[in-house]
Formats: structure tokens, sequence, C-alpha cells
């Protein structure tokens, strides 16, 4: 594992989890059967294709949706609702627009208020980036920008685990790239478990300690790789390589697994 060693708790344990959607044609499964433990401090990546239940797996971890059968822990504790020890950043940064960045990250704040505070909120601006920032509003911020002012936001009250729903999905491709090395920066400073929601095989090979492969329709955990190059990581050696193209063929494997299932 290589979060930093002062992180704090934050092991989250799924177990058999099963969810469902009703719709006019009747109950509609998209969760089956998911075990998985994420350690403390670790940095894990779910893969899938639309539709495959990622994200409602992730929101079911933050406590946004509810379970037909099975449980999930954090730190031995069963979640059954929203809390502060869950960060969640989502694919759109979800800033009050009527907000400054400063405004907007101290909105999240529950803990305690005054001179501690706004040190608190200064120093998390700093963390993602955004000195000389702190007075703008979303719609002067480019879209890594706001990103970054929502990554504060969801770190603000200290979050055991950090929750990231495809959170560079819309941004172009040289910022996405900025913003996953901040990510990382980020991850090793603060210790966090982090869970990363991508349909990018790239970007989980690059940022994770582990990648949890899912199959479609509906979701099931189908493969767990360990992602075993050292940090930092070049995108071009062929360790990198090799690992991309092992997740790529499970990816390609278990979705192809769950067409023919459909058939």
């Amino acid at each position: 594992m290589n979060a930093a060693t002062t992180a704090r708790p934050g092991r989250l344990v799924i177990e058999d989890v099963h969810k469902s959607f009703e719709g006019a044609a009747g109950s509609l499964p998209v969760l089956r059967e998911i075990t998985l433990e994420v350690r403390a401090g670790e940095f894990l990546s779910i893969v899938g294709g639309s539709g495959c239940g990622k994200s409602t797996l992730l929101r079911t971890i933050a406590g946004l949706e509810t379970v037909d059968s099975g449980r999930v822990f954090l730190d031995g504790v069963p979640l059954t609702r929203p809390g502060i020890d869950r960060g969640l950043v989502f694919q759109e940064h979800r800033l009050m627009p009527w907000l400054t960045v400063v405004e907007n990250v101290a909105f999240g704040r529950t803990d305690h208020v005054g001179r501690q505070a706004d040190a608190e909120v200064s120093r998390y601006i700093d963390l993602v980036g955004l000195q000389g920032f702190e007075r703008a509003y979303p719609h002067q911020l480019s879209g890594g920008m706001a990103q970054r002012a929502a990554i504060a936001r969801a770190l603000i009250n200290r979050p055991r685990v950090l929750l990231l729903d495809e959170p560079f999905g819309a941004l172009d491709a040289f910022t996405r790239i900025q913003l996953q090395e901040e990510v990382l920066r980020i991850w090793r400073n603060e210790g966090t478990t982090v869970v990363l929601v991508t349909h990018d095989i790239e970007e989980a090979v690059f940022l994770s300690d582990r990648i949890a492969i899912m199959s479609n329709r509906p979701g099931t955990l189908k493969k767990v790789v360990a992602v075993d190059l050292p940090r930092p990581r070049d995108r071009i050696t062929d360790g990198f390589s090799r690992l991309r193209a092992l997740v790529h063929r499970e990816f390609f494997a278990v979705r192809k697994t769950a067409e023919d299932f459909q058939i």
C-alpha cells in the first residue's frame, strides 16, 4: 500500500450486496453478489462499462442508495445513511453558482467555526492548488479548477473515505492527466482511503493499488487485479503497458461473458 503512514482508518467491507431498481417492466437487478474489501489508505478503482452498476455501488457506499440485501461496513460499523466520514465527488463539480470558491469549500464544513475553520478552508484550497482564486465564482473557473474546488469541499471534514464518481470524465485529456496527478498528491498527503469509479483502464492503472473489474447487467464483481508497479508511474513503460493489457483482456472477457448470458 502506498498511502502515507499517517493514514486514518478507512477500511471498507462490502458483504454480498444485491440491489435492484423497480421499473414499469418490474424489478431490474443492478448489483448481484458484490463482496469486496478496501483496505485503509488504499487507492482502489472500480472499472466497468456503462450500466454495470459501478456508480450505484459507489452511491451505496456513500449512503445514498439502500440495498435489497447485504451490508456495507466502514471500520466495522454498518453504513445505512450518508455521513461526513465519506466525501463524494461527482463527474460534474456541483458547486453552488452563487458562492465563491472559499464559500463553496466552507459550506461543507460541519465541525467547527471561527479562525480554526478559516484556516482549514485555506489549507484545503491550497492543497488543491487554487491559491489566488478564493473569491472566484464557479463560472469564472475552468472545468479542472471547478473539480479541484469540489475535491476540497469533499475533503474539508477529513473523511475516512473519498469516493470519486468519474470526476475527470468531462475534462479534456490534458486537464484530466493534470488532475490525476493532483489526486495522487492529495492522496499521499492526506492518507485517505480512495475509491474511484472509472471506465478508463489507463486511468485505473495509473492511479490504483488494485482494480476491481465489474461485468454488466446485473453488475457482478468478476476479478480484482493488483497493480504491482512502483510509484511514480510512467505510462509508456513496458510494465504499465502489460498491466493495461491485462486489465483490458479481463474487462472485455467479462463483458463478452455478460453479453453471451443475455442472449
